[in-house]
């Protein structure tokens, strides 16, 4: 999953599942965070969240995450900013930056991975021009201080325990969810990526980008991009703290549907890109109205209704274009890729997700809005075109797309 927030929020989650085209040229993805103008909502939430997890640590005895924290990229990729001695390969090869390169190249239309990586570093440390800077070393050679200072307040406030407790309270107590998560922190990548979970497969030191029901749930932390979220070292850290959080609550859905019989049978049942594009819908959706709900509450932007027309315009479009046999590899691919990958408005997916979460919140209540996370996308779609039956001012999806839902 990528995912982006501020208002128009920005995330970057991407989306394991999918989609290998035809050549299978497009790697499965599952949680990006991607970043734009608005600051990440959720983080407040969180925030307020991390206050009472002390008064509430070990109530959800089904939730049993672990955090294994490796620091050494962001480590030694600061030594190479501060102009220290650092062997450039073994740098490039640390398992941190090989994830970071290689999701940077995905997003940047660049190959190449570690390779590319390498060169770079190299030229950085020889002072040598770089013409396209893919991973923003310049930029974080010149705030090397703040990376510094960041990543030895996440080592000294105990940042992963700080995440668990906070997800904690937000998850749902229904399955048992038991994992270690590996999370990389790096400081280096994509100017837009500032965390993101990957499935990944380790064929030595070199990882294989996979799907679902395959290797293992990563997360990575670009401090690079963290540093500026504030210029306050207390801000950056707390919401970090929410961005991470973030992640890890897909990371525990994800664990989560591994242990639902529900989600197998969806899995295992509905393999089609449009299938796909419903469960990102939902994910996200849910993910962000989270977010939206802590910073906004009830207000809306005066825009949101026109905004949102927009947006199930596109929903209709491409779901459609989905349903046909006509559509190339090459065009699914794209119309996944947007659907939450795009700026706020323009991830379409994203937007009528937290949309359609919303529309049920406030029309059904909490407990069937929660009720979704169990049974799935084709409940959470079901229940919101009952409501656009009864209520003529919500966004329609096209007779089409309702027809296969119903078939669903």
């Amino acid at each position: 999953m990528i995912s982006v927030h501020h208002y128009p929020f920005f995330k970057i989650t991407t989306y394991s599942r999918l989609f290998t085209d035809v050549e299978g040229t497009l790697p499965h993805l599952l949680n990006v965070t991607i970043k734009q103008n608005m600051k990440y909502s959720m983080y407040w939430m969180l925030f307020c969240l991390i206050a009472c997890s002390q008064l509430h640590a070990q109530e959800h005895e089904e939730f049993d995450v672990t955090l294994i924290m490796d620091y050494s990229a962001a480590e030694q990729t600061i030594q190479l900013y501060e102009d220290q001695f650092v062997n450039i390969e073994a740098v490039s090869e640390l398992r941190g930056n090989r994830i970071a390169a290689s999701t940077t190249g995905m997003i940047a239309a660049k190959g190449a991975g570690g390779y590319l990586l390498k060169s770079y570093l190299d030229s950085l440390k020889y002072r040598q021009n770089i013409q396209s800077d893919i991973y923003q070393l310049n930029q974080a050679k010149q705030n090397v201080a703040a990376i510094k200072d960041l990543l030895e307040e996440l080592k000294r406030r105990n940042f992963n325990r700080k995440v668990v407790a906070t997800v904690e309270q937000i998850f749902p107590h229904d399955v048992p969810v038991s994992t270690g998560i590996p999370v990389y922190v790096v400081a280096l990548g994509h100017e837009n990526v500032d965390a993101f979970v990957r499935r990944i497969a380790w064929r030595g030191d070199e990882p294989q980008f996979v799907g679902e029901d395959e290797g293992e749930l990563t997360i990575v932390i670009n401090l690079a991009q963290a540093v500026k979220y504030s210029d306050k070292l207390e801000e950056r850290f707390i919401e970090l703290l929410g961005v991470v959080a973030h992640e890890v609550f897909h990371a525990a859905f994800g664990v989560y549907k591994e242990g639902s019989p529900v989600w197998k049978r969806y899995y295992k049942r509905h393999t089609l890109p449009f299938d796909g594009l419903l469960d990102l819908i939902h994910n996200e959706g849910i993910a962000y109205y989270c977010s939206m709900e802590q910073q906004w509450g009830d207000y809306l932007p005066r825009d949101w209704n026109s905004r949102m027309r927009d947006v199930f315009i596109t929903l209709n479009n491409n779901a459609t274009e989905l349903l046909s046999r006509k559509t190339s590899g090459a065009r699914i691919n794209e119309i996944i890729r947007s659907a939450n990958l795009s700026g706020f408005w323009e991830s379409y997916g994203s937007m009528a997700g937290m949309y359609i979460a919303r529309t049920i919140d406030k029309q059904m209540g909490r407990a069937v809005l929660r009720e979704t996370i169990s049974h799935g996308p084709v409940d959470f779609f079901t229940k919101y075109i009952e409501l656009t039956k009864n209520d003529a001012g919500l966004p329609e999806l096209n007779r089409e797309i309702e027809e296969e839902i119903r078939k669903k």
